[in-house]
């Protein structure tokens, strides 16, 4: 992880923690093509964690990890990173396994960000 994947891992955490009350423990960012790709582990709250001990918890923690977190990014345009990465976003893929706790999300901008930073 290069300077610039990495204060992107860290914009990541603070703008999740910003808008949903608790941001990832741990937040790893690749540059591939067009993608600023984060694997993230300790997501979830200590109630969430209680709340995931059954599988309509589940169920529900997932949806609202996923979804809840696409329209986050929707209402509330990550400028930071946009910022950092003199690119503007485009749009985010998000997935989380509640169980393992971790989860990934694939940010999407319109320039080439392995060309602009992983040379």
């Amino acid at each position: 992880m290069n300077r610039i994947e990495a204060e992107f891992s860290n914009l990541v955490k603070a703008y999740r923690k910003r808008h949903m009350g608790k941001g990832p423990e741990r937040v790893t960012t690749t540059f591939s093509k067009h993608w600023a790709i984060c694997e993230m582990e300790g997501n979830l709250s200590p109630v969430e964690r209680f709340i995931a001990k059954t599988d309509d918890g589940r169920q529900m923690l997932r949806t609202a990890r996923t979804e809840m977190v696409k329209e986050i990014y929707r209402d509330h345009p990550p400028i930071e990173m946009e910022a950092l990465l003199g690119a503007k976003f485009v749009r985010l893929f998000v997935d989380i396994d509640i169980q393992q706790d971790s989860g990934m999300s694939v940010f999407v901008f319109d320039q080439d960000l392995e060309k602009k930073f992983c040379k």
